[in-house]
C-alpha cells in the first residue's frame, strides 16, 4: 500500500512567513521544491506554485509600498527643509543634495536660466570633482540639459557618451568626460505649470539635428522652465520610471522653494529701498527744516555753507555770478583750506548747470547754480564728493534754493539800505556842515564810520548805461562796508580806506565794474579823507580828477588827482586838450611823424635837464653837436623865441598833456 502524499499546509505557512520577512524571491521557489521532494501530491503542488506566484506578487506590493513610503518620506523631510530655508545658495545646495541622496547616484547638480545669454549654466553641484563640468553653459537644445530646458520635459540616457539622440557639442562633451559621467537623468524645474513626465516616463529625446528654439518644443509640458535638476553616475544606469518620478516631485518641491527664495529676497531688497528712501526722506525734511530755519532766523552765508557742507560731508564754497568768493568753510564746519578754483571755471560750471538745471560734476567737484527764476545769482561748490546718490544730490540742489532765498533777501535788504545810503552821500557832499555830528552817527548806523580815512571814488560810463553802473557799484560793494549813490549823472562810491593807493582802487573799480556795465567805466579817486567837510573836498577832487581823465581822453581809465598833478587842476573844466596840443607841438609833431624824427623827445628832455646841452645829451645817449643839430631844427619850425619863458611853459604843458594822453 503506498504513502498518502504529504500536506502542502506547512509549506503555504512557510510562504507566508517568507512574505512577513520580506526574504529573497529565489526562497520563494525553494518552496516548492521542498514540497516537491517531500512526495506532494501533483494537484497540491499545482496549488502550491500557484500559492508561489501570488506570494512574489504580494511581496512585490509590499516593496513597492514600501519604496514609496520612503520616497514620500523623504519628499515630506525635503519640503520642510527647503520651506525652513530662506537664503537661494541654501536652498539650490539642499535640493541637488537630497537628490544625490534620493537617488544614490554618484553626483547631482542643478542648471539655472539665464534670461539675458539665453542660455542655461551650472548653478551647484554636488559630487562633483571637474572645474571645467562645473562651469559649463548649455544652450537650449545643445546636450540633455539643454534639451529639458527647450522642451520642459525630464530626458535620460544609460550611456550619455554613445547616445545620439542629443546634440553633443564639445565644450559640454569636454565638461562630461572631465567629470566622467556616463549613465544621466535630468528634469525640469518648472513654474506655473506640471512638471515631469506622464506615469513617471521619461521623453524621448529629437535627433541631433532637430529644430532648436529657445521658447520649449511641442507637445511640453505647461509651465516656466526655470532650470534643470540632474542625477548621473559614473557607470551606465538604466533609470527607472520610478527614479525619474521621484526626481520629478523632488524638482517641483526645489522649483517653488528656488521660487519662494527669489521672492523672499526680492522682498527683502524691495524692504531695503524702501527704509533707505524713508531714511533719505527724513534726513532730507530735516535738512530741509535746518536750512530753512536759518533763513528766517537771519543767518548768513556762512552759516548756510556750514550746515551743507557738515550735511553733505564735504568742504563749501559760494561764489556770486563773477566767481568771487562770498562764503567758505571745510569738511565740518573748519576753515576752508583748499584752493579756490579760477572764476571762469566757476562761472562756466555755474553756466553747465544752470542749461543743465540740476547739479553737475565738473573738475572733481559738484556745482549747482544758485537761480532766481532765470536770473543767475551765483553758484554753490561742493568738494571731496566723488559721487552723489540721488537723495544726497537733491539735498544739494535744495541747498542751492535755500542759498538762493538767502541772496534774494540780502540783496532786497542791500538795495534798501542802498536806498538810505544814497540819501546820507546826498547829504554828505551837499551840505557837508550843515549837522556834521549827524552824518557821522548816520554813517556808523549803516556800517561806515565818516570819523575815519575813507576813499571816494566817481565812476561815469556812457549813456545809457547809467542804470546798469548804479545796480553794478551795488554788486561791487557787496560784503564790504562800502555805500553808493547816484549823484549828479555819476554813481559815487565811498569805502573805508584799507592802505590801498586811490589810484590802484580806482583802476581796480575799472575792472571790476566795465565787465558788469558791459561799456567802458572811467573811475577818479580822491582822498584819503576823514569827517563829512573832507569827503565832500575828496569829492570835488575826484570830479576834477574825472574830467581831466575824459579831456585827455583815458575813457575807461582810472585814477587818483594826485597822479594828475597840477594838471588835475586845470584841466577840471572840459578843456580842449588835443587842440591845445596841436597847436603848440603840431609843427614838431608832423615833422617826426613825415621824417621818422625825435624832435618831440629831444624838447621835453632839453626841458627835463634844464635848458642843460651836456645833461640833454647825456639824457638821450647823443653827441652834443647832434643835440644843437636838432634844437635848431626845432627853433626853424617853432619860430624864434621858443625858449622864452612864457612860450617855454607853454610847451611844457604841451609836453606833459601829450605825455598823460598816451600819445607820448
Amino acid at each position: 500500500m503506498s504513502e498518502p502524499p504529504a500536506p502542502i499546509a506547512p509549506y503555504l505557512r512557510r510562504l507566508l512567513e517568507l512574505i512577513a520577512e520580506d526574504a529573497p524571491a529565489e526562497e520563494y521557489g525553494a518552496v516548492a521544491v521542498q514540497a516537491r521532494a517531500a512526495g506532494a501530491g501533483p494537484a497540491d503542488l499545482a496549488e502550491l506554485e500557484r500559492a508561489v506566484g501570488t506570494a512574489l506578487r504580494v511581496r512585490r506590493v509590499l516593496r513597492q509600498h514600501r519604496r514609496r513610503e520612503t520616497e514620500l518620506a523623504a519628499l515630506f523631510d525635503t519640503a520642510g527643509d527647503l520651506a525652513a530655508l530662506r537664503d537661494l545658495d541654501a536652498v539650490l545646495q539642499s535640493i541637488v543634495r537630497r537628490a544625490r541622496m534620493l537617488l544614490g547616484t554618484d553626483t547631482a547638480y542643478l542648471t539655472l536660466r539665464d534670461d539675458e545669454a539665453g542660455d542655461t549654466y551650472m548653478r551647484v553641484t554636488d559630487g562633483s570633482v571637474s572645474p571645467l563640468f562645473q562651469t559649463l553653459r548649455l544652450s537650449y537644445g545643445d546636450g540633455l540639459g539643454g534639451l529639458v530646458a527647450q522642451t520642459a520635459r525630464p530626458y535620460a540616457t544609460p550611456d550619455y557618451r554613445t547616445d545620439q539622440r542629443f546634440r553633443h557639442t564639445g565644450s559640454i562633451d569636454e565638461g562630461v568626460l572631465d567629470e566622467g559621467l556616463v549613465g544621466i537623468l535630468g528634469v525640469p524645474l518648472l513654474l506655473g505649470g506640471r512638471g515631469g513626465a506622464r506615469n513617471g516616463q521619461a521623453g524621448q529625446a529629437p535627433a541631433a539635428n532637430g529644430a532648436r528654439s529657445g521658447g520649449g518644443a511641442a507637445g511640453a509640458a505647461e509651465g516656466d522652465v526655470i532650470g534643470v535638476l540632474f542625477a548621473a553616475d559614473r557607470t551606465p544606469r538604466p533609470f527607472t520610471p520610478e527614479e525619474v518620478a521621484l526626481l520629478c516631485s523632488l524638482a517641483a518641491h526645489a522649483a517653488i522653494a528656488i521660487d519662494t527664495a527669489k521672492s523672499i529676497t526680492e522682498l527683502a531688497e524691495a524692504g531695503a529701498v524702501i527704509r533707505e528712501h524713508a531714511a533719505a526722506m527724513q534726513r532730507a525734511e530735516e535738512a530741509h527744516d535746518r536750512l530753512t530755519d536759518l533763513v528766517l532766523r537771519g543767518g548768513d552765508l556762512s552759516e548756510v555753507a556750514a550746515a551743507v557742507a557738515g550735511l553733505l560731508d564735504g568742504p563749501i564754497t559760494i561764489h556770486d555770478p563773477e566767481g568771487r568768493t562770498l562764503a567758505a568753510v571745510g569738511r565740518r564746519g573748519e576753515d576752508f583750506d583748499g584752493p579756490v578754483p579760477e572764476p571762469a571755471s566757476l562761472v562756466r560750471h555755474a553756466a553747465d548747470s544752470h542749461a543743465a538745471a540740476r547739479a553737475v560734476f565738473r573738475d572733481s567737484r559738484w556745482t549747482c547754480a544758485v537761480l532766481a527764476g532765470q536770473e543767475l545769482l551765483g553758484s554753490l561748490v561742493l568738494y571731496g564728493r566723488g559721487r552723489l546718490d540721488d537723495s544726497d544730490r537733491r539735498l544739494f540742489e535744495r541747498a542751492g534754493v535755500v542759498t538762493a532765498l538767502l541772496l534774494l533777501l540780502s540783496r532786497s535788504v542791500a538795495e534798501t539800505e542802498n536806498r538810505v545810503r544814497g540819501e546820507l552821500v546826498a547829504d554828505l557832499l551837499t551840505a557837508p556842515d550843515r549837522d556834521p555830528a549827524g552824518l557821522v552817527v548816520r554813517g556808523r548806523r549803516l556800517g561806515i564810520d565818516l570819523g575815519r580815512p575813507c576813499l571816494l571814488l566817481v565812476a561815469e560810463t556812457a549813456a545809457g548805461h547809467h542804470d546798469k553802473l548804479a545796480a553794478a557799484a551795488g554788486r561791487y560793494l557787496f560784503g564790504s562796508n562800502g555805500i553808493s549813490a547816484e549823484q549828479s549823472g555819476t554813481v559815487v562810491l565811498l569805502l573805508p580806506h584799507d592802505g590801498t593807493r586811490p589810484g590802484d582802487a580806482a583802476r581796480t573799480a575799472v575792472g571790476q565794474l566795465t565787465p558788469l556795465v558791459g561799456a567802458d567805466v572811467t573811475v577818479a579817486a580822491g582822498g584819503p579823507a576823514a569827517g563829512p567837510r573832507a569827503i565832500a573836498d575828496a569829492h570835488e577832487e575826484a570830479l576834477r580828477c574825472l574830467r581831466a581823465l575824459q579831456s585827455l581822453g583815458r575813457t575807461g581809465d582810472g585814477a587818483s588827482a594826485a597822479e594828475l598833478g597840477f594838471l588835475g587842476v586845470l584841466l577840471g573844466n572840459d578843456r580842449d586838450v588835443e587842440s591845445f596840443v596841436t597847436a603848440t607841438l603840431g609843427p614838431l609833431l608832423e615833422y617826426d611823424a613825415r621824417r621818422g624824427t625825435e624832435l618831440v623827445r629831444t624838447l621835453g628832455a632839453y626841458f627835463a635837464c634844464g635848458g642843460t646841452l651836456t645833461r640833454t645829451k647825456d639824457e638821450l645817449h647823443l653827441h652834443v653837436n647832434t643835440v644843437v643839430q636838432r634844437l635848431d631844427r626845432i627853433q626853424a619850425l617853432l619860430g624864434a623865441g621858443w625858449n622864452d619863458p612864457e612860450r617855454a611853459l607853454e610847451l611844457q604843458l604841451a609836453l606833459r598833456l601829450h605825455l598823460l594822453s598816451g600819445s607820448g
